[in-house]
C-alpha cells in the first residue's frame, strides 16, 4: 500500500472512530438528568431534561431571555417542550411563558388553575385558551396527531412519572381549581420534587414560612439534595422548620443582579450557612447546571 493510500484509509478510519464515539457518548448521556437553573433576573425558570429526553420547564422568569436560554439548550429543530409547570400566576414567573408558548409546542401545562382579577392573569387565561385549541397552519396539517396542549389543574398528590424520573406535586394540598385570589399568590404556589434515583430536587416556588409549616406537617417525604430558595431568598421565606426537614446538601437562589426588594437577605443567608448548606446564586454565577446520574450531582 502507497503512503499516500495509507494516509487516506488512516484518516478513514480515524473518521469512523470520531463517530462512534459521538454515539457511544450520546447513548451514556441518555443515564443522565439535567436540571438546569436559567439566570432570568429577578424570576424565576427551571429547564428539565430526563435520562429519556422528555423536556419540562417549571416557569418562565418575567421577559422573554428565558426563549434565549432554551435555543442554547435545546437543538435548533427542537420546537416541542412536554411539560410547562406554572408555579402561580405572578409576572416574574408568568410572563416568559407568553413567548414560551408562542415558540414552542407545549403538550401539557400544569398549574393550579387559580384565577386572579389582574391584566396579566387575563392574558395567561387567553393564553391557555389559545393553547387547547389544535392549530390550523401549514406545519400542523402534517402532525397526525392532535395538536392541541391539554391543561391540567394540579394539587398535592399528583405525580408525574418521565421514565426513571418522578416529579411528585406536594403543594398547594387543597383543588384551587376556579378559585378567585385577590391578594398575593405565593402561598398558593405548587411544589414539586424531582427524584431520579438517590438524587432530588426541591422546588418551592415563592411560598412563604406559613405555606412551608404546612408542607412540613404534611406525610410527604422531603428530604432533598438541592433546595430551590423559595421567593428569591426572601427572608419570609426558608424557614429553619423548612431547612430541618429538607436537609439540603445545595441550595439555589434564582434572583436578579438588580433588585430592590434586598434579595437574598441576610437573614435567609444565614439560616443557610447555619446549616453549613452550599449556596449557589444566579446573580452571580449566571446559569446553574446540574446533572444527576442517579447517585451523584454534578454542578457546572
Amino acid at each position: 500500500m502507497s503512503k499516500k493510500a495509507f494516509l487516506i484509509f488512516g484518516g478513514f478510519l480515524l473518521v469512523l472512530n470520531i463517530f462512534a464515539w459521538q454515539e457511544v457518548f450520546s447513548l451514556t448521556e441518555n443515564s443522565y438528568l439535567k436540571v438546569n437553573f436559567l439566570d432570568v433576573g429577578q424570576g424565576d425558570s427551571i429547564f428539565i431534561e430526563t435520562p429519556d429526553k422528555q423536556q419540562i420547564l417549571i416557569d418562565g422568569g418575567p421577559d422573554s431571555k428565558v426563549l434565549e436560554k432554551l435555543q442554547s439548550l435545546m437543538p435548533l429543530f427542537d420546537r416541542t417542550i412536554d411539560i410547562v409547570i406554572l408555579t402561580h400566576p405572578e409576572s416574574d414567573h408568568m410572563q416568559g411563558l407568553f413567548g414560551v408558548l408562542q415558540r414552542y409546542k407545549v403538550n401539557y401545562i400544569l398549574w393550579s388553575g387559580i384565577e386572579r382579577d389582574t391584566p396579566e392573569f387575563k392574558k395567561w387565561a387567553s393564553a391557555l385558551d389559545k393553547t387547547q385549541k389544535p392549530k390550523a397552519d401549514f406545519l400542523a396539517s402534517f402532525n397526525f396527531e392532535d395538536s392541541a396542549t391539554k391543561v391540567i389543574n394540579v394539587n398535592s398528590g399528583t405525580k408525574i412519572k418521565a421514565g426513571d424520573a418522578e416529579i411528585d406535586i406536594l403543594y398547594p394540598i387543597e383543588n384551587l381549581s376556579g378559585k378567585e385570589l385577590k391578594n398575593t399568590s405565593n402561598d398558593t404556589c405548587i411544589v414539586a420534587r424531582l427524584v431520579f434515583g438517590r438524587n432530588s430536587f426541591l422546588f418551592t416556588g415563592d411560598i412563604s414560612s406559613v405555606a412551608e409549616k404546612k408542607l412540613v406537617s404534611g406525610t410527604n417525604a422531603l428530604a432533598s439534595d438541592v433546595l430551590k430558595v423559595a421567593h428569591h431568598g426572601s427572608k419570609y421565606s426558608t424557614s429553619d422548620i423548612l431547612l430541618q426537614a429538607v436537609k439540603p446538601k445545595t441550595a439555589v437562589i434564582s434572583v436578579g443582579a438588580k433588585n430592590t426588594y434586598g434579595h437574598p437577605t441576610p437573614e435567609v443567608l444565614q439560616r443557610l450557612s447555619n446549616c453549613d448548606i452550599k449556596v449557589l446564586r444566579t446573580d452571580q454565577l449566571g446559569d446553574i447546571n446540574m446533572v444527576s446520574d442517579g447517585n451523584n450531582i454534578n454542578i457546572k
